[in-house]
């Protein structure tokens, strides 16, 4: 098991008082937190998110056998680090092109353990092995063999349970999809997915007790955030909950967005329109626009001359849609092509969220089926909209 020197670093202690002042850290997983330490699931080369960092936005490779000190400081605070690259093909200690696992932020994990709700004894089914942290967490609270953690990368996965297994945590440990569960080990009290989802697999619904939980950081392609949402399910195989938290995760392998191509979208420029709709004013609508409006990519930058701009794509044609911000009274030119006028819908979705008087994210929640999934304000009766598979 784990030495009394890992848990005793001064660093690892300021953690565990500031996750518990902080409110990530509930009182009933104290415990388990003094016991299961982070840096035992770390591997020796790392790349830590630092914000302040210049180098490489932020992440720079620190290797334990030559700078263990650092290593540790990075692995005691609260910042998530990138474990691989590039689906495991980067080597080196430079940073890859694409995250592909990482450790989370440790009050964001904390947060959503807390959100289960669980209990000694309780199954589980962790989607996402990764490090295998969030497994050894799980099992040290639930038991042995409680806990089933799956991940579809086979490196990761290995890595993964050895570790489990050479700290005296007995994780059954699944190479697979997460997305399809893992029926062996059903039915399971409670569900935690620690990367974004796109859509909740009906799989997940068919492998859980009626009454059971799922927490999953959920979004849709119009942006890269996610929200956390927690599910109960029902008897009839439905499950519905309420939104409770923004987060940004690593996103589900074939969950994840392939840009369009605009060449393949603007073949030419229509007569533009005009809105009175600014671009803090979309920011602020995000969470309602990505859900109000189905099956679009949005994205916003600054053009060359200075001109704030945004780009919405319809994932189910070639419809787009274009806003240019020049005017100093806060207008935009706005540009739209094709069947679905996205830009209209987006319009629509805002006055909408206007009318309301601009509910928060804690409003919202979310409903799914086998068939798909619906997002609601206030209670289920009261649909944004129905999104299908």
């Amino acid at each position: 098991m784990i030495t009394p020197a890992h848990r005793e670093r001064s660093g690892r202690t300021e953690l565990g008082r500031f996750l518990s002042a902080s409110g990530a850290l509930r009182d009933d997983w104290v415990g388990t937190f003094a016991a299961i330490d982070r840096a035992a699931f770390l591997p020796d080369v790392m790349w830590p998110f630092v914000p302040s960092a210049a180098a490489d936005s932020g992440l720079a490779g620190v290797d334990r056998r030559t700078h263990p000190d650092a290593w540790y400081d990075h692995a005691d605070s609260d910042i998530s680090i990138v474990t691989q690259w590039d689906d495991g093909a980067h080597r080196g200690r430079g940073p890859g092109t694409v995250p592909t696992s990482s450790s989370s932020q440790p009050s964001v994990v904390h947060h959503m353990l807390g959100m289960l709700d669980i209990d000694a004894g309780m199954t589980v089914l962790d989607a996402g092995t990764g490090t295998g942290e969030t497994a050894g967490l799980l099992a040290h609270r639930c038991g042995d063999r409680k806990v089933t953690t799956v991940d579809v990368d086979p490196q990761v996965s290995a890595e993964a349970r050895d570790r489990l297994r050479g700290l005296g945590l007995y994780v059954d440990t699944v190479l697979g999809d997460a997305l399809g569960g893992s029926p062996a080990g059903a039915p399971y009290d409670r569900l935690l997915c620690t990367f974004g989802v796109r859509a909740v697999p009906a799989a997940w619904l068919g492998q859980m007790r009626a009454g059971g939980v799922i927490v999953v950081p959920y979004g849709t392609h119009y942006g890269n955030r996610d929200a956390v949402v927690r599910l109960t399910v029902h008897p009839d195989g439905t499950a519905s909950g309420p939104f409770l938290a923004p987060v940004e995760f690593m996103k589900a392998r074939s969950h994840r967005l392939e840009w369009p191509d605009a060449e393949q979208y603007v073949r030419e420029w229509p007569a533009p329109s005009r809105t009175a709709i600014g671009p803090a004013e979309l920011t602020a609508a995000a969470f309602v626009l990505s859900h109000a409006v189905p099956d679009i990519a949005h994205t916003a930058h600054t053009d060359s001359d200075g001109a704030p701009a945004a780009w919405f794509y319809s994932l189910m044609d070639r419809s787009w849609a274009a806003v240019r911000w020049t005017d100093a009274d806060g207008s935009g030119e706005v540009y739209q092509q094709g069947p679905r006028r996205l830009w209209d819908a987006v319009q629509a979705a805002y006055g909408w969220w206007e009318q309301q008087e601009r509910p928060g994210l804690e409003r919202f929640g979310l409903t799914v089926t086998p068939e798909g999934t619906a997002p609601w304000l206030d209670s289920p009766g009261n649909l944004l909209g129905k999104r299908h598979r």
